[in-house]
């Protein structure tokens, strides 16, 4: 196969991905077809199955590629600073921020989970358990070496999870906040949430 057909093939798939994606989150999975999708993606419905077995693949797709991100970005803050206090201003506000800057996505990852296969469902919740364990662990040992004074450290992991989360379902572009200014007001929120605020 040449470079060329093969740039080709993955562009189509990025495409179809893209529109699938707006199209989940405008309409909600049940109530797109792969004709919506393909028309997004200004091609024809049979190109659908050329790229993606099913329009559950697709979305399958989006969730683990949205669920890997958002997994990277909260290792990534953790590791980016030694305190509890800055590692969970860290994680804060990039998970905030990525919820309100790719909020369409976002949407379709956290809000259509039940229409994923059982075998689909399965690998993203693994992949949530685990963002919610590093949350958790960080709260945790801030309780541990006094940096946060928080007597249920786990439902406060919870609440800072739910609260980003949510973003995805309210947020506009032509809204009051703009990412930066949201993710800096959760940083400060999240604080307060664990008693870690001076």
């Amino acid at each position: 196969m040449n470079a060329g057909r093969t740039a080709r093939g993955e562009d189509n798939r990025d495409r179809l991905l893209s529109a699938a994606a707006q199209a989940f989150a405008e309409r909600g999975f049940h109530g797109t077809t792969t004709r919506d999708i393909a028309a997004a993606a200004g091609m024809s419905p049979a190109a659908v199955y050329v790229h993606h077995r099913s329009k559950e693949e697709l979305l399958y797709q989006i969730s683990r590629a949205g669920h890997e991100r958002t997994l990277g970005l909260v290792t990534a803050a953790i590791a980016r600073a030694d305190s509890p206090v800055e590692q969970l201003r860290g994680v804060v506000h990039d998970f905030a921020w990525h919820h309100a800057e790719e909020n369409t996505s976002a949407r379709v990852v956290n809000y259509e989970l039940a229409a994923l296969s059982p075998e689909h469902s399965a690998e993203i919740r693994e992949f949530r358990r685990q963002i919610s364990n590093e949350l958790r662990t960080l709260v945790e040992r801030g309780v541990a070496d006094g940096s946060f004074d928080c007597p249920q450290p786990r439902i406060a992991a919870t609440a800072l999870l739910s609260l980003g989360v949510d973003i995805a379902r309210w947020y506009r572009e032509d809204g009051a906040w703009a990412p930066d200014e949201l993710a800096d007001a959760y940083v400060e929120l999240a604080l307060r949430i664990v008693g870690g605020y001076d």
